[in-house]
């Protein structure tokens, strides 16, 4: 996706928080928003993960 296709937005967080998560991005050489976005992926992976499991499990 390139940078045209998406959809910018005002993010309000905890000043601590996004502390943590730039130091996390730098020792993984991402930008901030580039570490948010892969975190926010990954959550969805797995989100969607665990519902296919359920689901079988049903």
């Amino acid at each position: 996706m390139s940078e045209k296709d998406k959809k910018a937005f005002v993010l309000r967080i905890n000043p601590a928080l996004l502390k943590e998560i730039e130091q996390w991005a730098a020792s993984e050489f991402r930008s901030t928003n580039g570490q948010i976005e892969y975190l926010l992926n990954e959550a969805i992976k797995s989100k969607k993960k665990g519902k296919s499991k359920k689901e079988n499990l049903g």
